[in-house]
Order: C-alpha cells, then sequence, then structure tokens
C-alpha cells in the first residue's frame, strides 16, 4: 500500500513540475522584456526597440511621442533603417538623441532630418561599416525582392544591421525579404526579423530565411500589417519543427 501512495505522490510531482515548466515557459515568451546573451531587449512597439548592451544603450528606429521613452535609459546610439514613418519619426528624434548621442541613418532619412540632426548624422548606406563605442556596425541591405512589393522597399535604399561586440553579434532586419544577404549571414546569436504581407514578408518566408541563416535566438518583430497582426505563433513552430535549437522569442511589440 505504501508503495503504491508512493507512486502516486512521485507521478503528482512529476505532473506538477511539467505544468510550471510549460507554464514558465509560455510566461517567458511573452513577456515585456527578456534578457538573452547579456543583452536586455525591450520592445517599444511594431520597429522600435531598445538594446541594453554592456553599458550601451541602443535605440532601433524610434518612433512615438515623450511618454514612449519615459524612464527609459538615454540612447548612447539610435539606428535608423529607413525613412518611412513607422521606423522615423523627426519629432522622436529630437526628443530622444541627446548631444552624447551617435546618430546612424540612412542617406534618404537624412535628407528628411532637420538641420541640427542633420548636421551630426552619420549616414551609412549598404555594406558600409563603422565602429561606435565599441560595437562594429554594418549595414545589410534591406529591400523586397522583385515582384508586387518591391516598390514599398527598392534595393539599395534601407538598411538592416549587423552589431557585433566581443563576438557577439545581433541583426536587425529592418524592412527586409528573405534576400539573400539576410540568408547568407553568419555567426548571429540574435535576430529581429519582420513578417509582414505586402510590405515584408509572410510568416512561412521568414521561417524560411531564419532556418537559412540560424540565429540562435530569433525576435519576430514588425508583424502588423492592414489585415492585423501575424500569427507569430506559427512562425515560432515551424521554427520549432525546421530547428529545435533556435530559441524563439514572442514579445509584446503592441501594448494597447
Amino acid at each position: 500500500m505504501r508503495s503504491v501512495v508512493g507512486f502516486a505522490i512521485f507521478s503528482a510531482i512529476l505532473i506538477l513540475g511539467f505544468i510550471f515548466i510549460r507554464y514558465s515557459s509560455s510566461q517567458e515568451s511573452h513577456m515585456s522584456t527578456q534578457q538573452q546573451s547579456g543583452i536586455h531587449v525591450t520592445p517599444i512597439s511594431h520597429a522600435s526597440g531598445i538594446l541594453s548592451w554592456g553599458g550601451t544603450t541602443i535605440y532601433f528606429d524610434p518612433v512615438g511621442d515623450q511618454s514612449v521613452f519615459a524612464g527609459k535609459p538615454t540612447a548612447d546610439i539610435v539606428l535608423i533603417t529607413h525613412e518611412h514613418g513607422d521606423h522615423f519619426s523627426t519629432s522622436t528624434l529630437e526628443n530622444v538623441v541627446t548631444p552624447q548621442t551617435t546618430l546612424i541613418v540612412t542617406q534618404t532619412a537624412r535628407d528628411l532630418l532637420p538641420a541640427d540632426l542633420a548636421a551630426r548624422a552619420k549616414i551609412m548606406a549598404n555594406g558600409d561599416t563603422l565602429r561606435e563605442r565599441g560595437i562594429t556596425i554594418t549595414a545589410i541591405p534591406a529591400y523586397n525582392l522583385p515582384g508586387v512589393s518591391e516598390k514599398y522597399h527598392p534595393k539599395g535604399v534601407g538598411n538592416g544591421y549587423v552589431l557585433d561586440k566581443d563576438g557577439t553579434r545581433v541583426y536587425i532586419a529592418g524592412d527586409s525579404a528573405g534576400t539573400p544577404e539576410m540568408r547568407a549571414l553568419v555567426g548571429i546569436d540574435i535576430a529581429f526579423v519582420p513578417m509582414n504581407l505586402p510590405y515584408t514578408m509572410s510568416v512561412e518566408e521568414a521561417a524560411d530565411a531564419v532556418l537559412a541563416f540560424k540565429p540562435k535566438t530569433i525576435y519576430p518583430y514588425h508583424y502588423r500589417g492592414p489585415d492585423g497582426l501575424s500569427d507569430v505563433a506559427k512562425f515560432k513552430q515551424l521554427i520549432n519543427a525546421g530547428d529545435p535549437s533556435i530559441n524563439v522569442v514572442l514579445l509584446n511589440w503592441y501594448p494597447k
């Protein structure tokens, strides 16, 4: 009798443990912030986010009013992928760029900046590399492939960025299809990839591209389109089925 009771208790403990692990994993996937590879990721909205990396704070494509960034650490580096309104806002930049901030932009974005910001902005074209605050930054082409969507993001205009510090590599795709340049990336630890037709990729195309360059951790972002939010849960399923070693993190990029 004791052995039966003992077995029942042991089984109950195993079941409860399994439930706790599944619950914890689910909660982690939907947290508002996340720590990976010593980098703290804070989503702001849609294409805008913040990386806190070894004492350096990097804003990418910040948009929104001043209240959105209230209480956030001051930007050391601001990256602008291109000039579209969901990635670029002069009023936001005037609020978040300080005299100590390095502002990195595309030529098309620089052309729209007010004179004070334009004078200090550093322009990066596809393929350019520079080093700021111990981080090597490389501009990766971000564009749509030939077809219906090509008009939104022609080749040679927008950037993605690869950030490299002490061997850790982060890729912020910007608005891009699953281009040959994206698929050829190597050694990426953390990646941010968009998925919203007709402007960037379908969930399936994004998953296929990610499975080609195999980052250690992938964050789907920029996944709202004309028909609502893309199915990021399906994206996670496709990645997990194709390569279970890739960590898919689902953060809340669309706070109410």
